[in-house]
């Protein structure tokens, strides 16, 4: 389960004695229990924005003057809540402000979304609808696919239009290994994915392919932002 480690640091407190931030974020991250985090700047860099009857107040400063501030977070996966509180009680600003941790709002994981991503893909390339598999994929995305360079799904959309252009009939995209990485701030897939389908002279299409996929966090969903496929020459056809 993934908490949120807020670090409070309290600015009337001596952290002249504080041991070092650094060993404590190694270790969790060889363990990899701590995901993401970084340091803040302090609170006089803030700025409080407000919206009153339509009209937006900008204020310097904390939301609250207090003499404790949140000075850094970071993002821990951990098995249940005691193990994300000892992690806590580790970290060296424990020792001279707080820690405050917190659980994720429990939704639909970031895999189990690229996973439904790319169950999209597959089915989108059965009916050979190339508009729903664009929309699978970032504007600006960046695909190479058999050497060639693909900048932005409007060359996507063309290359992908060439492809369905020679085939006739479905196509079935048949994921045989899939696995996926995901963090706070990347996500990534490895497949291997077998293309079949019917060429327009009768001929048959049966392509192996290594894709890679990089993804974005695009508002409340993941799109693939980066990929590249390269096919097996021994099973080409």
């Amino acid at each position: 389960m993934k908490y949120m480690l807020l670090v409070c640091g309290d600015d009337t407190a001596d952290a002249s004695g504080m041991t070092p931030v650094e060993p404590w974020v190694e270790d969790l991250g060889d363990r990899r229990v701590r995901l993401h985090g970084h340091r803040l700047a302090l609170p006089d860099r803030a700025v409080t924005v407000r919206v009153r009857g339509g009209e937006v107040l900008r204020s310097d400063g904390p939301f609250a003057e207090t003499k404790e501030y949140v000075a850094g977070f970071d993002i821990l996966d951990c098995d249940g809540l005691e193990e994300a509180i000892e992690a806590a009680a580790r970290h060296p600003v424990a020792a001279v402000g707080a820690m405050e941790v917190r659980p994720f709002w429990e939704d639909e994981d970031a895999e189990t979304q690229i996973r439904a991503l790319d169950a999209e893909l597959t089915a989108a390339a059965r009916e050979r609808d190339v508009e729903r598999m664009a929309a699978c994929y970032a504007p600006d995305v960046t695909a190479f696919v058999d050497g060639r360079e693909l900048q932005g799904t409007d060359a996507l959309r063309k290359s992908l239009e060439a492809r369905f252009t020679g085939l006739a009939g479905p196509v079935t995209r048949e994921v045989l290994d899939f696995r996926v990485h995901v963090d706070e701030s990347i996500a990534f897939g490895h497949a291997l994915v077998r293309l079949r389908a019917t060429r327009t002279d009768g001929a048959p299409l049966d392509d192996l392919m290594r894709v890679t996929t990089g993804y974005r966090d695009v508002g409340l969903r993941r799109l693939i932002a980066h990929e590249h496929v390269s096919l097996d020459p021994e099973e080409r056809s």
